[in-house]
């Protein structure tokens, strides 16, 4: 019987939840408009093993969502997951952020697009087949008129950018998805249990977040 922790802040969705098995136990989860992971991760940790009765003793392994996504976002999580594995002595498993996302949607055909918010009309973005196998890799990924047009085939849009997406893409084989918008430790669940169960575990001392584009700090023109 393993208890998994899964922690999702990749995005605005400050997300954790408890696993038995794959199969989530409690979840806990908001997205804010501000980012208010410094201030609700811990506490939503607290709150998931209170109410499922756990104690950190009872935990397995610890899953974070790798990234691609916030930079701030993943750097909380990841610290508070590598914190825990080190305090506890357990594995860390790391989940692509892209797959949450992708994993919320069930379509018989055609392909699924999960994408992060980028800026602009930047996002990151990858496609997954309709039985979530992994068909093009991750990109930070210009959106235009002419994107996702090859072969005419449906792809699904999942992810926080649909909104200005969908001002560009409006072909026929172009469906937006909008209730699936920000990954989350739910969909993590069923994923880092298949990776715990084939000991896809990270070396603690040297995992980093998956940002795929540096930090950039700008300043202010005033």
């Amino acid at each position: 019987m393993a208890y998994i922790l899964n922690i999702e802040t990749a995005t605005r969705n400050c997300s954790v939840s408890i696993a038995q098995n794959g199969q989530v136990v409690i979840l806990k989860e908001v997205a804010d408009e501000g980012y208010s992971h410094a201030e609700k991760l811990h506490v939503f940790i607290e709150e998931v093993l209170l109410e499922s009765q756990l104690r950190f003793s009872d935990l397995q392994a610890v899953a974070v969502s790798q990234g691609p996504g916030s930079y701030t976002g993943l750097r909380i999580g990841v610290s508070a997951a590598k914190g825990l594995c080190y305090a506890l002595n357990i594995p860390l498993i790391a989940v692509d952020t892209l797959q949450v996302l992708a994993s919320q949607v069930k379509v018989e055909d055609g392909c699924v697009v999960p994408m992060i918010d980028a800026r602009r009309m930047e996002v990151y973005s990858a496609v997954f087949s309709a039985q979530g196998q992994l068909i093009r890799g991750i990109e930070a990924q210009i959106i235009d008129e002419t994107s996702f047009l090859e072969s005419g085939q449906k792809y699904y849009f999942v992810g926080d950018c649909q909104n200005k997406c969908a001002s560009v893409l409006f072909a026929e084989n172009h469906i937006f998805i909008p209730e699936v918008v920000f990954p989350s430790a739910r969909e993590m669940a069923e994923l880092s249990y298949q990776k715990f169960s084939q000991n896809q575990i990270e070396d603690l001392a040297y995992f980093e977040p998956f940002y795929l584009k540096d930090f950039v700090v700008t300043t202010s023109k005033k």
